[in-house]
């Protein structure tokens, strides 16, 4: 299994001028509201544990207050522990004196800002070029690369302008295009989008994913927003008050919330749109491999399943059913399967394709539809019953016990 390539271990942070003295009540549970009242000090992380893997996506969400930019400034210690660690390619961080850690956040991890963070008085190609300035490269060099990430991210043209010149998203994407200079492993993003149009946030949404695609880039990324979260996120991490309460895929998030916080927070997404294909079906357990129609049927026959999907050396080749294969009279059985003998012969899903968009086609068939990949392998399979049951609103507690038979007297 890969090894993470960031790990929090019992991370907390006390917020006060006597931390130290006061983890007693963190660690008896008390809540941050009576802490804070009874101490004067402030509970930013209680008792966090997480893995982070390399190339991922990974999104800490919550609402104002929840820790989500405290945990991610423990990331590159510009906020220390009060307890933990941290530990990064196997480093522990904390153990880094100034120099190391220096030199950590320089070569490591980059950071994209909520207010873009750049100079004002520095032309486009010198602000992205400003962390290798940092590292002392040479300025034909560093002027190089910074051109071919302002190329990247679409500022061609713009590189001899100044910040105010630019709009909101441009210096967004200058403020990526600077992060992303410096080579680093780890990519760091602080409510990077929300401070933009939801036309702009969301072209940058795309852009990140794109680059991401390309460059396998370790992104931590800090949002309130959970249709962002889920838009971009390989995992996602809830925050509440400086606690975790879950961690999963987006499709964990949605289908299995773990309490009635994340609850509240997946009850008015529009899941067809937010969930994809692969996320969703289910294993494609009635393969066959048949080349006439009455192996087709023996094998059917002999499985018990009232539709198969046919499997051969060169792939996925159709869907059959039972009650239409056994139409056809014996003469017809040594003849090879063929177009006319599926059910379905060129329709199929892919597995990335978002739910809303195959809802007509898999609603409209009385059997599941296969899930195939471009190359032509069978992934799985996609059926009404799946489609009705992601569509389905999750009950809250009290609409289910509305909903319960009541006791007559």
């Amino acid at each position: 299994m890969t090894e993470p390539i960031i790990s929090i271990k019992g991370l907390s942070k006390l917020f006060g001028k006597s931390p130290e003295k006061h983890m007693h009540l963190v660690d008896a549970q008390k809540g941050k509201d009576a802490i804070l009242a009874e101490t004067g000090h402030s509970l930013g992380l209680n008792d966090i544990n997480l893995d982070i893997y390399p190339g991922e996506i990974f999104v800490i969400m919550g609402l104002s207050g929840s820790g989500k930019s405290t945990l991610i400034r423990h990331f590159n210690r510009l906020i220390d522990p009060t307890r933990g660690q941290v530990i990064v390619n196997g480093d522990d961080i904390m153990a880094y004196d100034e120099t190391a850690l220096r030199k950590f956040r320089q070569k490591k991890m980059s950071m994209v800002f909520q207010r873009f963070g750049l100079m004002p008085h520095y032309t486009v190609v010198e602000n992205v070029a400003f962390g290798l300035n940092a590292q002392g490269v040479a300025k034909p060099e560093r002027t190089e690369r910074a051109m071919r990430w302002i190329n990247d991210v679409g500022l061609a043209g713009y590189e001899n302008q100044f910040p105010a010149q630019l709009s909101g998203g441009q210096q967004q994407r200058v403020g990526l295009a600077r992060a992303l200079c410096t080579d680093a492993e780890i990519l760091l993003m602080d409510e990077a989008f929300s401070a933009l149009d939801p036309l702009i946030r969301s072209e940058m949404q795309d852009q990140l994913v794109e680059l991401q695609d390309k460059l396998k880039k370790t992104v931590v990324f800090i949002t309130h927003d959970l249709d962002e979260a889920l838009r971009i996120g390989d995992r996602i991490a809830m925050l509440k008050d400086g606690c975790l309460v879950q961690v999963g895929t987006p499709a964990d998030i949605l289908l299995n919330p773990a309490d009635s916080y994340v609850e509240s927070f997946v009850r008015d997404v529009n899941r067809s749109r937010a969930l994809t294909v692969d996320s969703v079906m289910l294993p494609a357990i009635q393969r066959i491999s048949a080349k006439t129609v009455g192996e087709a049927l023996a094998e059917m026959r002999r499985s018990k399943h009232a539709y198969a999907f046919n499997v051969n050396k060169e792939g996925y080749q159709g869907a059959l059913a039972l009650d239409q294969l056994e139409d056809y009279p014996d003469t017809e059985h040594a003849a090879d399967l063929s177009d006319e003998h599926y059910y379905d012969s060129d329709l199929s899903v892919g597995p990335e394709s978002v739910i809303e968009t195959v809802i007509p086609e898999t609603l409209e068939h009385e059997y599941p539809l296969p899930v195939v990949d471009s190359e032509g392998e069978l992934l799985g399979e996609l059926s009404r019953d799946v489609i009705v049951d992601v569509l389905t609103p999750i009950a809250s507690e009290e609409e289910e016990s509305e909903a319960a038979p009541k006791d007559k007297d």
